[in-house]
């Protein structure tokens, strides 16, 4: 049986930096029961969540960061694009994105990648202390997870 894995990635004490795991919630709640997609709140990351992609067929990653656009600007990017994106040394602006390309580099050596994997990056506005995102990012998060859904259905179809 193929299956799903979700990381909502963030640190929720740092405002609009915690949007990967608002997004990852939010999509929690849309999904169906029956579903079959693990969502995790993967916090600042950890090597432990590689046990998680080892059988994974489909990953989808939230995740703020800087890509140069408007805070809650939302970029979907899949496969070989996430890769050339965490990839990026010139571009990298988050401290996920290291561990985040090592989760994933990892993955890949021991062939356990996910076929089907996108990342959902957020543009992060504020930084600050604080348990809420700013009102463009909370916009953001609820557009992230709306397209997440709609990316996992077309997956499954």
């Amino acid at each position: 049986m193929e299956s799903s894995i979700v990381l909502g990635i963030g640190n929720v004490l740092l405002r609009d930096d915690g949007a990967g795991v608002h997004a990852a919630q939010s999509l929690a709640q849309r999904l169906p029961d029956s579903s079959g997609v693990r969502v995790i709140d993967a916090g600042t990351l950890s090597f432990t969540l590689l046990g998680y992609l080892e059988d994974a067929d489909r990953l989808i990653i939230f995740d703020a960061g800087d890509f140069g656009a408007e805070p809650g600007a939302v970029r979907c990017l899949e496969c070989d694009a996430l890769d050339a994106f965490i990839a990026d040394e010139t571009r990298r602006r988050s401290v996920h994105e290291v561990g985040l390309a090592d989760l994933l580099g990892m993955a890949r050596l021991q062939q356990t990648l996910p076929p089907q994997r996108a990342l959902f990056c957020i543009q992060a506005g504020d930084l600050g202390w604080g348990l809420e995102p700013s009102a463009p990012v909370r916009a953001g998060i609820q557009q992230a997870a709306e397209a997440a859904l709609r990316l996992l259905q077309r997956w499954q179809s």
